[in-house]
């Protein structure tokens, strides 16, 4: 037996259970929590790629695993936030953000055999997704006490089930030295946006908004990427 395989596959498999348990976490209301544990799944999903290759223990069954478990901690785990989310408000009409799950699905297939995908992403990664959707869903709960608001974020969770597989090209830090410029700008705004969330998180005493500083990111990291796909081609 190769140990050296089991390593990351056992990292894949925290990742997994991470994702279960923000699943059952968004079950019980608890939806600080269960961002923080999809958070933590996405630090062991970096890092399960990371020692496949340092370890240079690749297997086509770590691959799949880490599919299955991305699937449970950035698709399931958000899907079923936002559902918890907004059921005391839309009653079963919030199924409709369970979409979420079967559309990270489908993107996490297509990545699987998307042959252009290996420096930079097309679609939206559902890490990026499922930490938009945490922060939204560790908001308080009177946040969204009108129901246009609700029906708001089921639209924006359609959205979002489009960008994942959308053919827009995404940007990844893998890419960096081609895209030095761009990143660079990326992560100044996400410095300038999380110091605003974490300011007004101490100003209000909440740390629901510190945490809503990861959906400002993605938003930003989507509306740059967007805006980098509609500049004129050279």
């Amino acid at each position: 037996m190769n140990y050296k395989r089991i390593i990351p596959d056992a990292i894949t498999s925290c990742n997994l259970l991470c994702g279960s348990i923000a699943v059952f976490l968004a079950t019980q209301n608890a939806f600080i929590w269960a961002f923080v544990f999809v958070l933590a799944g996405a630090f062991f999903d970096f890092f399960d790629g990371l020692s496949a290759r340092l370890l240079k223990a690749p297997s086509p069954i770590g691959i799949q695993l880490d599919s299955l478990a991305d699937d449970i901690t950035f698709g399931l785990a958000p899907a079923m936030m936002l559902f918890c989310y907004l059921k005391p408000i839309l009653g079963w009409w919030a199924l409709l953000a369970l979409l979420m799950a079967a559309f990270s699905a489908l993107r996490l297939a297509k990545f699987n055999v998307d042959e252009r995908q290996h420096d930079s992403f097309i679609g939206l990664a559902t890490p990026a997704n499922a930490i938009f959707w945490g922060g939204i869903c560790s908001l308080p709960i009177a946040v969204i006490a009108y129901d246009w608001m609700a029906w708001v974020l089921i639209g924006l969770s359609l959205l979002s089930c489009w960008l994942l597989n959308a053919e827009i090209p995404f940007f990844s830090f893998k890419a960096f030295k081609k895209e030095k410029l761009v990143i660079v700008s990326f992560l100044i705004g996400c410095l300038l946006l999380i110091g605003y969330c974490v300011a007004k998180a101490i100003i209000a005493k909440h740390i629901e908004f510190a945490l809503f500083s990861g959906t400002a990111c993605i938003l930003w990291y989507v509306v740059l990427n967007i805006l980098l796909a509609l500049r004129p081609k050279a």
